[in-house]
Order: structure tokens, then sequence, then C-alpha cells
């Protein structure tokens, strides 16, 4: 093999898989190169049977190999006098990481090139290399040279050459500027432990200060305290503006909770979640006040691109190490007083008690047996009347009942969020869908059922197919079925929301809007699909008689309502009093408790066109 495809293949094998070069394989090659001109020189010279003219083409075409592959190597290469570290080769990618033609260094000391400093350092290099006849490889140091005069990051290689007696005859060295690299590197590494939306330390950068924390609060017995915080009402923001103002919103949130808690470790953990880690040893009046602080700043308006949007903070406070002596512990503490905050009504603070940690305890217990209710029959589908005002029955809407095998019958209220967290609500709804359905299909009057769907359900999951296959499998003419939505179906993605509604009203199936006048957009929702029928809230209805208010909210829903054509039901309508201020102002339909109470179908048999004799023994 000629020594042109040695040095190739060399060059090859220093160069790893990714394209970077190995300094230590290279700078070894580039010695190698030289010896092997060495000694092709000297070989040819013992050669007689060549001629002069043929020894120096030979040279010649091996100087000429040489040059090119040094010079177009894309890392800087160079060569000195051993003697006094005079230039004498630089390569082309030298003269790019210099910043200056080699015409410039060739023939001259690094004194006649670099400043001071730098000549001095680069000349105690070269002894040392000289000196011990050892390589010396500098990984990833600060060259205050380099190109257009700015400092650069590099990897640099310097060996001896020495002649046949032994004395140092060249310097060889190789310089990779890995100025990029490392910058790179270093971004990644900041992205591994910051928010890419707000640039605060992330979940993982939290967990290993608040490890760090611990560590020293237990060697010099000082205290702390961990600060879990919420933002309310957030969703709203990013369901009805959308993702971009959302964005915004939350940067704005980080840096105003950043700048008011300076000197304490801030960061976002996910979502609209942020922990907050003290410095040692503040007070609890600190803590308390700061918190408080953080929730007026954050409840302010926040002024976003033209929006306005309101949102809140809630704050749950574990202090160590009363509140707890691990990071789980803490952690789980300052989440329970964040739960009990958001529960008592938002933007507020709230430190951890005792009772706190058995109240999430029961709740996530709640939910784990909430997994087991559809397999071991707990779940029931109860059944309440629905009516016309003059109180001819008119169909039913099917109520999920959760009668738990030692706590009882457990509120619809605490469950049902609990299965939307989870997911459950999916198998849950189809199920109860499901059994209203069976019921319905059953009952030979053709009155209507009615059921409650989740915005979950239509987030998660083909509800369209499953609404389908269930009034296939039970037989139920879709006319007969009735779904209630809230409003919390159509914020986030309106168009897809609006695109499923419209195909299940294809089906034949009827849609009500419930809770009609409880939120803020429900106006434009009626504007954007043609619904069959308007719930208004029990809130107002149950307050008809004490606010004159509640009274002409509930006039101007059925002034609206009458006005495009949309049959209204009135939900709690608990009194005669009641009934008749509807029947005056012209609502069609009525529920609550004096048309009848939820129960299992068995107590409206008559209702329904069964017979009681031929219910039990069909």
């Amino acid at each position: 093999m000629s020594m042109h495809r040695v040095f190739a293949e060399q060059l090859r094998c220093a160069t790893d898989a990714t394209g970077q070069v190995d300094l230590v394989k290279l700078g070894e090659f580039v010695s190698a190169a030289y010896e092997a001109g060495d000694r092709d020189r000297r070989r040819t010279m013992e050669v007689r049977a060549q001629t002069r003219d043929e020894i120096e083409q030979d040279l010649l075409r091996t100087q000429e190999f040489l040059d090119t592959i040094i010079e177009n190597i894309p890392i800087a290469v160079f060569a000195k006098c051993a003697k006094d570290s005079r230039y004498i080769l630089l390569n082309r990618a030298g003269e790019d990481y210099y910043g200056m033609p080699r015409e410039r260094m060739l023939g001259r000391t690094p004194e006649q090139i670099f400043p001071a400093d730098v000549a001095r350092m680069v000349n105690e290099q070269d002894r040392r290399v000289v000196a011990s006849g050892m390589p010396m490889f500098l990984e990833e140091h600060l060259l205050e040279v380099g190109i257009k005069g700015r400092d650069r990051v590099v990897n640099s290689r310097k060996l001896l050459i020495t002649d046949d007696d032994g004395d140092p005859q060249y310097l060889v060295g190789v310089i990779e500027d890995v100025t990029e690299r490392i910058t790179t590197r270093q971004r990644i590494s900041h992205l591994a432990h910051h928010d890419a939306l707000t640039d605060l330390p992330n979940r993982s950068a939290f967990n290993a200060a608040l490890d760090e924390r611990l560590e020293r609060a237990q060697e010099a017995s000082t205290s702390f305290a961990v600060l879990s915080l919420d933002l309310d009402r957030f969703k709203e923001v990013n369901d009805v503006f959308g993702h971009p103002v959302g964005d915004m919103l939350m940067r704005a949130a980080a840096d105003r909770l950043a700048a008011e808690a300076e000197g304490a470790f801030v960061a976002r953990i996910g979502g609209d979640e942020f922990m907050i880690l003290m410095p040692d040893n503040a007070s609890r009046e600190d803590v308390l006040a700061l918190a408080e602080r953080l929730v007026e700043t954050i409840c302010k308006e926040l002024e976003v691109d033209d929006y306005l949007s309101h949102v809140g903070l809630s704050v749950g406070i574990a202090f160590y190490p009363d509140d707890g002596v691990n990071a789980a512990t803490l952690l789980a503490n300052a989440d329970s007083a964040l739960y009990r905050a958001k529960r008592e009504g938002r933007s507020r603070v709230r430190c951890f008690e005792s009772e706190m940690d058995q109240e999430l305890r029961d709740r996530r217990l709640l939910q784990h047996d909430l997994r087991q209710a559809l397999e071991q029959n707990q779940l029931l589908v109860y059944f309440q009347p629905q009516a016309r005002v003059d109180g001819e029955v008119i169909g039913f809407e099917a109520l999920l009942r959760w009668n738990h095998p030692t706590r009882g019958f457990v509120p619809p209220d605490q469950f049902i969020p609990l299965a939307e967290e989870n997911g459950l609500i999916v198998e849950i709804g189809e199920w109860v869908l499901r059994e209203a359905c069976r019921e319905a299909a059953s009952w030979p009057r053709p009155l209507q059922v009615a059921v409650n769907l989740s915005p979950v359900q239509f987030q998660a999951g083909d509800l369209e197919r499953s609404i389908h296959q269930i009034l296939l499998e039970t037989g139920l003419t879709p006319t007969r079925l009735e779904v209630e939505i809230t409003e919390g179906v159509l914020i986030g993605d309106f168009t897809r929301a609006l695109n499923l509604l419209r195909r299940l009203k294809a089906l034949g199936i009827r849609i009500a809007m419930d809770d009609f006048g409880t939120g803020y957009s429900s106006l434009s929702y009626l504007q954007s699909f043609p619904f069959d029928k308007i719930k208004i809230d029990r809130s107002f209805i149950s307050n008809l008689e004490a606010t004159p208010q509640s009274a002409e909210i509930v006039r101007a829903v059925l002034s609206l309502a009458h006005a495009l054509k949309i049959p209204v039901i009135a939900e709690g309508v608990e009194t005669e009093a009641q009934r008749a201020f509807l029947a005056r102002e012209a609502c069609e339909e009525m529920q609550g408790y004096l048309v009848g109470r939820p129960d299992l179908i068995e107590r409206y048999l008559d209702l329904v066109g069964l017979a009681v004799e031929r219910r039990l023994y069909a």
C-alpha cells in the first residue's frame, strides 16, 4: 500500500461517525506523516539505481501530497521549529482560526505575532513539550486570540518530533475550535434544567435544589419553607383566548413571581404550577407575608397583548422540619395545603395542618376505590322526572350515583371531578349512557331520556361512534335521547366540539345546553349552534323569591330563548310559587323536587307505563 493510501486511511480512522476528528489520533498521524516523509527521503537516497532527477521527482510528489492533505484538514494544523518556536507551517484552517494570513506567521516567533502575555504562555508550553518529550493535550481551554479577535474555546494537542539522533526537531500541533459545540452543550444543559416557556428552573432543577437544601438543613439544624403555587382560572385563558395569549400570560406571571420572590428559588414544575424554595431560617411571618404579596400581585389584572385576563393565585405552604423531614413529605403536604386553598375559594394562602394530610389521603383513597366501582356494581343510575309546567311528565334525566360499600352514597360533586381528573369518566360516562338508553328502550311510553356528557368525553375517545353503537345495541330511537352539555364542552377546541355536536344532531339526537347563565360565553354558543333546549341553572330558580336579580335573569333568559325559538327547562323547581312564576313567564318545562326526586326507576314505573307486577315478574 502506498504512503498516500496509508495516510488517507489514517485520516479516516481519526474521524468518528459524527464527523468529529480525534485530535490525539490526528496529531499522531500528522507526526507520522512527517516521519514517513523523512524515511522516504532517506530510503530514496539509498536506492542507487535511481537517477537524481527521479529522486527529486519522488520527493516533490511526496511533499505535494503531504501539503495537500494537511492544507485541507478542517482543523488548524501548525508546525514550529523546536529550537525557537518559529512557525514553519500553517494550513488553511489555521489561517481561518487565527484570523490572519500565514505570511504574517511563517518564519516568526510567538513574540512577533501575539500579545506579550499570550506569547509567554505559548513559549512556556513549547518548552515543557520539548523538555519532557511528552505530548501536551489541553481540552476546552480559552484562548485570547482567534477568529476576528474574539475569545474562543479550543481543544489543542502539541507533540515533539525528533531527528535520528533524538534531538528536538519540530513541534507539531493541532487546534480544534469547539466554541459552538460548547455553546450548544451549555444550551442543552440549560434546557434540561429550565422551563422552555418561562426560563425558570424546572421540576428537575427544583428537586435537586430541594435535596441540597434538605441536606444542608439537616447538617446545620436550620429550617425553611416550601411553597406550592397554582394559577387560578388560567385554563379559561387558554380556552377562550388561545394558547399564544396563555403563553404570554404565563411568562408575565412567572416574571412577577420571580421579581416578587427575589432571593428565593422559583421554579415552574409544569402547566400552571410553580414551586418556591425559601431561604434558610426565613420566619413564618416572612413566608406568609411573601405568599400574600404573591397572591395580591398575580390577582391584579395582567395586560397581555391587548387582552385583560384576570387570573388568581392559590398558595400552599409546608415548613421543614415541622411538616416533613424529607422531600416527598414536604411536597405532599405543601400540595395538601394548596388543595385546601383552592377548595376554600382560591386566591388564598394556606399553611399545612395535620388534618389536611388525612383529607388528601381520603381523596386519593376515594380515587382508588372509584376504579373498582364499575367492576363491583357500586354505580347506579337514578332517574329524575322532567315535566311541562302544567305537570305532564315528558321524560327523565339520568343521574349517576355511587353507593360505596363502606362510605355509603358518595355525593356526585365529590367523585365526578375525581373521575374527570384520572380519565375514568370516559368509561363511566359510556356505562351511564348505555344503562339509560337500555332502560328507556324498555318503557312502553316513548318518553325522552337526558344524559349528561362531560367535557372529557368530548376530548377523549370516539364519542360519536360510542353513542351510535349504544343506540344500535339498545334499540332506543335516537330522537328520544337528549345529551346535556355545559359550555366547558365547547371551551378549548371549539371547532372540533362543534363539528362533533353537529354529527350527533345529524343522528337525530337532541342537544341541550346545561347550566345556562353560569358561564360567560353561553350567548356566543347559542349563536354558533342550534341547541334543542336550554336549561336554566338551579341557582337562579332557588333565589327567585329571595332576590329580584334572579327573577330578572330568568326573565332575560326566557325572553332570549323565545326570540331564538329554543325551548327552556328550569332546574331546581321546589315550590308552587316558583312553578307559578315560570308559568307566567311562559317557561315550557321544569325539573326539581316539585315534580319528583332522583330515584331508581322502580319508583316511577307508572309514569313510564310499566305495571309493577309486570316489572317484577317479566
